[in-house]
């Protein structure tokens, strides 16, 4: 626990996609990722996901926290919390227990907040299901065969 609480409050940057630059592929980091220019692929850390004014990502964002100035397009999963700043643009889906939002944010897509860790597993077990079957992938492997009422019933459930 003491783990999570110092991945929360360290603001310390770990790594930066700069101003200028052009990143595409899987990223994994441990701590803060700040994002000043243009990345596209998925985004794994511990931690937070800083997308700058000037920030640009087409990509798959996994982390604790994430805050959003800049334009995002594709799925957010933060297990704290997601805000997006007066300057954002969300296109996709965002999921997390905690959603801020500014005034002048342009968000389209689908918001699941939710404090129920069964609901927000499910939730995020459909998006991925959903990523998966339109990039060509099938099921992920990772994900336990479901039968056809039961993906009904999470649907119907992130439906409300």
């Amino acid at each position: 626990m003491a783990d999570e609480v110092v991945s929360i409050i360290d603001d310390s940057i770990h790594s930066i996609i700069g101003e200028g630059t052009r990143l595409c592929g899987d990223f994994e980091v441990k701590g803060l990722l700040r994002i000043d220019g243009d990345f596209s692929g998925s985004i794994r850390t511990n931690g937070k996901v800083l997308v700058s004014k000037k920030g640009r990502a087409e990509c798959s964002i996994d982390g604790n926290i994430v805050v959003i100035g800049g334009i995002v397009r594709g799925t957010i999963v933060a297990r704290h919390s997601v805000e997006i700043l007066g300057s954002g643009v969300v296109i996709g889906t965002v999921i997390a227990p905690r959603l801020i939002v500014h005034e002048h944010v342009l968000l389209q897509g689908m918001c699941r907040v939710t404090k129920d860790a069964e609901c927000f597993r499910n939730a995020v077990r459909l998006v991925e299901e959903q990523l998966a079957l339109k990039n060509g992938r099938g099921r992920p492997a990772s994900l336990p065969a479901e039968t056809e009422t039961e993906t009904e019933k999470v649907r119907e459930r992130i439906a409300q």
